[in-house]
């Protein structure tokens, strides 16, 4: 029934926007005019009590007096008219709500939040928020949010930050790759992480899960739930409040508790979840589990034309539990055979400033089968026309996952990054940003080998 009624607000076939203005500056005309740009096909019944037509569309002076059926109630609407305004929608059957206003217990207006509890309680109605950035699914068209994200992908997000919503569905979309369903969650009175996550775990356009929180409601509730669904999908989840100052911030932000940082730590590990340190970290992950196949174990090659840059991921790799096995002697004669003699060969395998994409060729064509090996990390340290081609042709050859890295390499770096996008390949600004993407898929591919 829950998850039913999940799919009524992320594949709504009929919108409110409760507070729809005609006034481009107000948020109200802004999430209206984000749906229609976004291209959703359902139907939108602006609700505004005095206009008759807001964006070409009949307005309704209340959720009340709309003809059809809705599935979903979005409010823009000042705090203190939402319950009174939760209880009509309750009346009319809405299925869901996302309330975008804000104005409740973030602010210390924690009667008024309770009175929104109630009415759940009261009602069958499921609630996003309040004081939250809406949601998205770009399959659907369906971007009752800000900014516009069109791109369809296999990244599904939920978030207790609005910011952070916004950041990884745009960075998602630079890199080409576009999500499936997005929520930000505020103050998540009622929907929360667990809910989610059991939604997100059964929609077959979601490859991995991103989730950025500050407390749960339900911590039995999630473990079980996060369990079950890491077992078929990767979630990967970045906590706020892990100090004591952090914990303060959290509790002025969105009211959550956010509770003691061993005991989630203990929890993630006990559900299959990948815990990450950084919002960088968060986004460079799920990217990495986007776009490739987990590798078998964590013997890793790198290869360089940057001595700096092989020995700062030799570093990183060995700081997370990745191993750089020595070149076995058979492969190094191969090597020597086809490279010249200026590279040097180790791991990590140093093309030197001489490289050049045929050089990488070359060296990807005869390490890349060999068992050694299950995972690569090329780091083009310099302006290699011709960079993304060589690995997507690599590609193409290896189930094994090759991350890439690219940085001090101009004009040139910023036409190949674009190829490297369009052809679905990740590629990485830092080699430790890269290494700590792979420790992550290798660290869920040996939490599948426990459970199995």
């Amino acid at each position: 029934m829950e998850q039913k009624v999940l799919s009524h607000i992320f594949e709504a076939k009929s919108v409110a926007v409760i507070g729809a203005s005609r006034n481009p500056e107000k948020l109200g005309y802004k999430i209206l005019k984000n749906i229609l740009d976004a291209g959703y096909k359902g139907k939108v019944y602006p609700i505004n009590p005095k206009a008759d037509e807001i964006l070409g569309l009949k307005a309704y002076p209340s959720i009340s007096e709309v003809p059809g059926d809705v599935d979903l109630a979005v409010f823009v609407i000042p705090a203190k008219f939402v319950p009174s305004t939760l209880r009509e929608c309750a009346k009319r059957n809405v299925k869901g709500a996302v309330i975008i206003s804000g104005g409740f217990a973030e602010v210390g207006n924690i009667e008024l939040e309770n009175e929104l509890k109630s009415i759940i309680k009261e009602t069958n109605i499921r609630v996003i928020g309040p004081n939250c950035q809406g949601i998205n699914n770009p399959h659907l068209g369906l971007n009752a949010s800000w900014p516009v994200i069109k791109s369809a992908g296999p990244i599904s997000i939920a978030s207790q930050s609005g910011t952070f919503f916004a950041a990884l569905q745009m960075w998602a979309d630079e890199d080409k790759i576009g999500v499936s369903k997005c929520a930000a969650m505020g103050n998540k009175i009622d929907i929360d992480f667990d809910d989610l996550i059991e939604y997100y775990g059964e929609d077959e356009n979601t490859k991995v899960i991103a989730v950025y929180m500050e407390g749960v409601r339900d911590g039995r509730r999630f473990v079980k739930i996060a369990r079950e669904i890491s077992k078929k999908k990767p979630i990967v989840v970045l906590k706020g409040g892990r100090t004591e100052i952090g914990a303060k911030a959290v509790a002025s932000h969105t009211r959550s508790l956010a509770g003691r940082d061993e005991i989630f730590d203990a929890a993630f590990k006990q559900s299959g979840i990948i815990r990450v340190e950084s919002l960088e970290e968060l986004y460079d992950t799920i990217k990495a589990f986007s776009l490739l196949n987990l590798p078998k174990d964590n013997r890793v090659l790198i290869i360089t034309s940057s001595g700096g840059s092989g020995i700062v991921s030799a570093d990183e790799a060995e700081l997370r539990g990745l191993s750089l096995p020595d070149i076995p002697e058979e492969l190094k004669q191969s090597l020597k055979e086809k490279l010249p003699d200026y590279v040097i060969l180790r791991n990590p395998l140093d093309l030197t400033g001489n490289a050049y994409a045929d050089l990488y060729r070359d060296t990807l064509n005869i390490v890349i089968h060999n068992d050694t090996y299950s995972s690569f990390v090329v780091i083009f340290g310099d302006p290699i026309e011709g960079a993304a081609d060589v690995i997507n042709e690599m590609s193409k050859k290896t189930s094994k996952p090759i991350l890439s890295v690219y940085l001090g390499g101009g004009e040139i770096q910023q036409i190949e990054i674009e190829k490297f996008r369009r052809l679905k390949l990740p590629v990485y600004p830092t080699p430790e940003r890269a290494i700590k993407a792979l420790s992550n898929l290798v660290r869920y591919s040996k939490y599948l080998k426990t459970i199995t």
